[in-house]
């Protein structure tokens, strides 16, 4: 990954809170605050690997109430973009792309309604957060590890996986950005997709997804959980912001405005509700 700034925060003792994506979504980052408060997890122990602003309507509303929460944040290609002032927010889409074209109206959104502040915040960003959990190694990033919009998807070639995963000497990797979350064993290691909360699956329903790493007699269980929020408030944030468009419309639709970027594995599973899974990594 080009420019890697790896923030290494060594053994961690305790169960681990993990999520993508908060894209603005200011209900829905409250709502995963609310979930790691209620399960007694300290900010210490809470990652976002990611794409804090985007999408929705409120990305300065929702980097401050982040900021101000304390927990480690991956830079993704949103903050790269907006801390650089780029031409785009380098997500990766095909030139005159659906997914281009949506993303040139919430891009030039969030370059006028952040502050300075927030976007020097997002250019200090670490590229990837390293640490320890029963003795396992962790490396959570956004995209992937030559590339901060690369995109990872379960059905992404094993070979592709592998040849990121020869990047770095963790045994597992936790990526985000493609916004569907999977867990996958390679020989002896991982790949992990978080999922994000600020936008839905594009299984047909309205929830965000978040990962939790528990760790127990042995190993860590890593367990993925849908998050509910109030979907309806978000959606009426964007509407009342002059942005009632496709994004709008899938937070409660739970189907994305355009499949662009997926596979077609993907792209065939769209609107089947994903299932709550869990895979336990051995120490």
């Amino acid at each position: 990954m080009t420019d890697l700034r790896l923030h290494n925060i060594g053994p961690v003792d305790g169960s681990i809170l993990i999520f993508g994506g908060p894209y603005g979504n200011l209900q829905a980052t409250q709502a995963i605050r609310q979930v790691s408060e209620r399960l007694g997890i300290p900010p210490s122990r809470v990652f976002c690997n990611g794409d804090c602003a985007a999408y929705c309507a409120q990305p300065e509303e929702t980097v401050q109430l982040i900021r101000e929460w304390g927990i480690a944040v991956v830079m993704g290609n949103c903050e790269q973009s907006l801390a650089e002032q780029r031409a785009d927010c380098g997500c990766g889409f095909s030139e005159g792309s659906g997914c281009s074209l949506l993303a040139d109206e919430w891009y030039r959104f969030c370059e006028g309604r952040l502050s300075n502040a927030s976007k020097a915040w997002m250019g200090a960003l670490p590229t990837g957060i390293a640490f320890a959990l029963q003795g396992i190694g962790f490396q959570l990033v956004h995209g992937a590890l030559s590339a901060i919009n690369r995109f990872v998807f379960a059905s992404t070639p094993v070979a592709v996986k592998q040849e990121e995963l020869a990047k770095t000497d963790a045994d597992v990797v936790i990526g985000g950005h493609a916004g569907l979350p999977f867990g996958e064993r390679l020989d002896d290691r991982y790949w992990l997709n978080s999922g994000v909360i600020g936008m839905p699956a594009n299984d047909g329903t309205q929830d965000g997804w978040y990962l939790q790493l528990l760790p127990q007699a042995g190993g860590v269980r890593c367990e993925w959980h849908r998050l509910n929020y109030d979907a309806k408030a978000a959606q009426a944030a964007m509407r009342e912001a002059g942005r009632f468009n496709g994004y709008a419309q899938t937070l409660l639709s739970g189907l994305w405005p355009s499949m662009d970027i997926l596979p077609d594995h993907e792209l065939n599973r769209q609107g089947r509700a994903l299932l709550p899974r869990s895979i336990t990594i051995p120490s």
